[in-house]
C-alpha cells in the first residue's frame, strides 16, 4: 500500500493546528505524536510564538521553546537552565526520586558522567564494531522472505537490546528485561504497558534488585570494563543508594535502548516515504554514514528535554521566571526552517549533515551518541549487503509519548 504524506502536507491536521486560540496550544499531548499530527503545531509555533507559555497542563505550565537557535541558548547554559529535578515534563513523586546524571547538575554531573564515559569511547567502540556487524548479519540472516513481520521487534529491538546487554555486561538469555524496563519506565498513561503507577513501580523495583546482585558480584571483583563494574568502583558513584542507582540504571537503559532501535526503525520508514532517496542509497553505498545522521535528525528519537529556570530571564521577547518549566522540543528544533534546508525532507545527501540536535548540546549532550551512530552505520552497510529493497507495507504504529517519539509497529516485507 501506499505511504501516507507526512503530516504537515495534510490539509485536516493543518486545519487543527491553526484555528486553536495560540494560549490552547499544547504540543506535549502524547496524542499529537501518535497520531503524527504534531507537525503543523510545530510550524506556527516557531512562526507565531517561538518562546511560548502553556499555562494548563496534566503536570502543570510550561513553556515552549520550538526554533533551533532559541534552544541552542537554552541548551547551553546550564547556569540559568538547570536540569534538576527533572529532564522530562512531568516532575518525579515526592515518594519516588530516581536521580540520575542527565538530572544533575555540575559538579556531581560531571563527575557521575565521567565514570560511563570510556565505555563510549573511540577504543572502545572500535572493539564492539566487529560484534555488532556479526550480530547485525545474523539477525538480519533469519529473516522471513516474502512474508509481513514487525521491523521493530525482530531487527530494531533485537540488535539495540543485544549491545546494551553487552554493556552491562547481562545474562544474555534474559536481555529481554532490559527492553521491557526501558519500555516500562518511559510509558506514558495511555500506553497499554501502562496498568498503574504502583505497578510500574514494582518492575523497576524488581530491575533494581536484579542489578544490584550484579553490582555485589562486580564490587567485590577486579575492575572490569563493563557498565556495572565502572559504576561499583567509580568514585562518585561506588556510594549511590539504591534510588540513585535505579535512576542511573533506568537513564543507561533508555538512552541506550530507545534511541537508537526508533532510529532503526525510523530510517527504513523514511526510505520507504522517500523512495527516490532509498534509489540514491543503493546506488552509493558511501551514503550510508551521511544517511544515518539524517535518519537521527529527521527522526529525533527523544522528542524534548526539560530544564527549570534558576532565575527570571529573557528569551526571545517572553521573560521566564525562576522556576519555570522550559521545554527545549529538539524535535521542532530540527524542522526549523531557518536554519535547516528542506527540514521536512529526508535528505542523504545533505550538507552539514550533523548540525542536529537530536543528541542535544552543552555539558548533557548525550554521552553514547557515537555508539548509536555506529549501530545504525553497521546494520545499514549489513542490510544493504543482503537485500536491495525492504518495503514497508503499511503506516507505523507510533507510541503514545511526547518524550520518547518511536514506533511500537512497522510492518515491512523482504521480496522472496
Amino acid at each position: 500500500m501506499a505511504l501516507a504524506a507526512p503530516t504537515i502536507d495534510r490539509p485536516d491536521a493543518r486545519k487543527r493546528a491553526y484555528s486553536l486560540p495560540l494560549d490552547q496550544i499544547n504540543v506535549a499531548d502524547g496524542a499529537l505524536f501518535q497520531n503524527d499530527e504534531i507537525w503543523p503545531y510545530f510550524e506556527r509555533l516557531r512562526h507565531e510564538d517561538p518562546v511560548h507559555y502553556c499555562p494548563e497542563h496534566e503536570f502543570g505550565p510550561y513553556w515552549s521553546v520550538t526554533k533551533y537557535n532559541d534552544i541552542m541558548a537554552v541548551d547551553t547554559n546550564h547556569e540559568a537552565f538547570s536540569s534538576e529535578p527533572s529532564i522530562t515534563i512531568f516532575d518525579p513523586d515526592v515518594d519516588f526520586q530516581l536521580p540520575m546524571f542527565i538530572a544533575m547538575d555540575p559538579p556531581k554531573h560531571d563527575a557521575q558522567r565521567k565514570v560511563v564515559s570510556p565505555i563510549v569511547a573511540g577504543p572502545n567502540l572500535a572493539a564492539m564494531e566487529p560484534v555488532i556487524r556479526e550480530r547485525a548479519g545474523k539477525i538480519l540472516d533469519g529473516l522471513p522472505r516474502g512474508e509481513v513481520f514487525n521491523w521493530v521487534d525482530k531487527v530494531s529491538i533485537e540488535l539495540t537490546t543485544m549491545t546494551l546487554a553487552t554493556l552491562f555486561d547481562f545474562p544474555w538469555e534474559e536481555r529481554r528485561k532490559l527492553t521491557r524496563w526501558s519500555d516500562v519506565a518511559t510509558a506514558g498513561k495511555n500506553s497499554p504497558l501502562f496498568v498503574s503507577e504502583d505497578a510500574r513501580r514494582t518492575e523497576l523495583f524488581e530491575c533494581v534488585d536484579y542489578f544490584t546482585r550484579l553490582w555485589n558480584e562486580r564490587v567485590n571483583a577486579p575492575p572490569r570494563g563493563d557498565l556495572i563494574s565502572m559504576l561499583a568502583h567509580g568514585e562518585s558513584t561506588r556510594n549511590m543508594d539504591r534510588m540513585e542507582y535505579l535512576g542511573n540504571l533506568i537513564l543507561l537503559i533508555v538512552g541506550g535502548n530507545d534511541t537508537t532501535r526508533n532510529s532503526i526503525s525510523g530510517s527504513l520508514y523514511a526510505l520507504n516515504l522517500f523512495p527516490a532517496q532509498y534509489d540514491k542509497l543503493r546506488a552509493d553505498l558511501d551514503l550510508i554514514p551521511n544517511m544515518v545522521s539524517e535518519a537521527i535528525r529527521w527522526q529525533t528519537p527523544l522528542a524534548h528535554m526539560r530544564r527549570n529556570a534558576t532565575r527570571d530571564i529573557e528569551l526571545h521577547g517572553k521573560t521566564i521566571r525562576k522556576g519555570d518549566k522550559v521545554i527545549m522540543w529538539y524535535v521542532s528544533g530540527n524542522r526549523d526552517e531557518e536554519v535547516i534546508e528542506r527540514p521536512n525532507d529526508f535528505w542523504i545527501e545533505r550538507p552539514n549533515v550533523r548540525r542536529h540536535l537530536s543528541f542535544g548540546f552543552g555539558i548533557h549532550r548525550c554521552v553514547g551518541n557515537r555508539l548509536a551512530e555506529l549501530q545504525l552505520r553497521v546494520i545499514w552497510e549489513e542490510i544493504m549487503k543482503r537485500f536491495p529493497k525492504i518495503e514497508v507495507m503499511d503506516e507505523p504504529k507510533r507510541v503514545y509519548s511526547a518524550f520518547v517519539k518511536g514506533y511500537e509497529q512497522l510492518l515491512v516485507r523482504i521480496p522472496a
